[in-house]
């Protein structure tokens, strides 16, 4: 495949973006009435790019930047090739100008079409706020507040301190709060810290699934199906196979053969965090997962980025496994690496910043982006198993 000059790629984006905005008024002036637009209209559409490499930090270099180890690629067979990135060059600081536009939820079982102005956006992390560090949650909102039409995820400890009614008010509302409308989260420990996360289900609503359970699906575009899971297993009769989470992740599943499957909870199964590590409580779910054909489980609670390559539920690398995303950088406290495990491919600690995926019709692309002054990046595309 031929390289696209950059300065065609500028005049397409261009054309493109102009485009699409003619077509939003047409859409608003024929339908007064609509206030919100749907996922699946990416405020940015980034280039088919490929993730970087990744090695052992040297001890002169800054936390988070690793050298580059030779010859790493992703790509699984029938997937689509990689090659080295280039570093984009510093924005300016993204603007917070208040609630954005409402996009509408699509439940479990719509028929979906493929957006006319391209692929939908996943956008989130998870370990977000802290109200005495709140400008770092101000930071990674202000990445989500700049792709206004993508749906959003949380991985989890949206209040990363007792999960309280006040850290609600005063943290979560006040940043990431802004585009609640479009927010799509699961709980985390931290969550749970305040009896049954009363605050958690009572902030989010309908949003966070029924109230005490927390687990819940929905589709978006280009037949992507996302699962959005409770891994706070003693809270809501175990994670175990035949626990009622386990039965509901199981039957959904199958009621949504076919489609490329999304999974988010808190608390990952593989992770190098120093912290927390590995977790063998959702073997159950990667099991189920992994016979669904799942592409993506996305996942928090240890404080760093942490991409892993395509895995079975053993932990060994597959071609057919699943690509595991450790996104605990929404604004909490980093952590360091301990025990780096199996197929661990890309690692940072000490950058915030969110994971953005692109959902392609047969492939889906990956984007870390840092906050503003952050330069900790990683981006690639995959196949899809279907």
């Amino acid at each position: 495949m031929q390289p696209v000059p950059r300065a065609h790629f500028r005049r397409t984006k261009a054309a493109i973006a102009t485009v699409g905005v003619l077509t939003v008024l047409a859409w608003g002036w024929a339908n007064p009435e609509r206030t919100s637009e749907p996922f699946g209209l990416p405020a940015e559409s980034p280039s088919r790019s490929t993730q970087p490499t990744t090695g052992s930090p040297t001890a002169s270099e800054a936390p988070g930047q690793f050298r580059p180890s030779p010859s790493l690629s992703t790509a699984r067979p029938g997937g689509l090739p990689t090659a080295a990135p280039t570093p984009a060059p510093p924005g300016p600081t993204p603007t917070r100008t208040g609630a954005a536009p409402t996009p509408t939820l699509l439940p479990t079982g719509t028929a979906i079409n493929p957006p006319a102005n391209g692929s939908p956006v996943l956008i989130g992390a998870g370990d977000i706020c802290i109200t005495s560090v709140i400008a770092h949650a101000n930071a990674t909102a202000d990445i989500i507040s700049a792709n206004p039409n993508a749906a959003v995820f949380t991985a989890g400890d949206n209040s990363n301190e007792s999960g309280t009614a006040s850290e609600y008010a005063n943290c979560v509302a006040k940043t990431w709060g802004i585009f609640r409308a479009r927010i799509r989260p699961v709980p985390g420990n931290h969550d749970y810290l305040t009896s049954g996360a009363g605050p958690y289900y009572a902030y989010f609503g309908a949003a966070a699934g029924p109230a005490g359970k927390g687990y819940y699906s929905y589709n978006l575009a280009n037949n992507w199906h996302v699962v959005a899971l409770n891994a706070m297993c003693s809270s809501v009769g175990g994670c175990q196979a035949g626990s009622p989470e386990e039965t509901f992740l199981r039957k959904d599943l199958a009621a949504n053969a076919g489609k490329h499957v999304i999974a988010i909870w808190h608390i990952p199964s593989f992770s190098s965090g120093r912290e927390h590590g590995n977790n063998a409580s959702y073997l159950a779910w990667w099991q189920d997962l992994y016979a669904a054909h799942a592409d993506i489980v996305i996942d928090g609670h240890d404080h760093d980025y942490e991409r892993f390559g395509l895995q079975s539920p053993a932990g060994k690398a597959d071609p057919n496994g699943i690509r595991e995303f450790v996104v605990g950088t929404g604004g909490a406290g980093q952590r360091p690496f301990g025990t780096i495990r199996a197929n661990s491919q890309v690692r940072s600690t000490g950058t915030f910043g969110v994971l953005k995926l692109t959902l392609g019709a047969h492939s889906y692309s990956w984007r870390f982006i840092p906050i503003t002054g952050g330069t900790f990046t990683d981006s690639g595309t995959q196949a899809t198993h279907g």
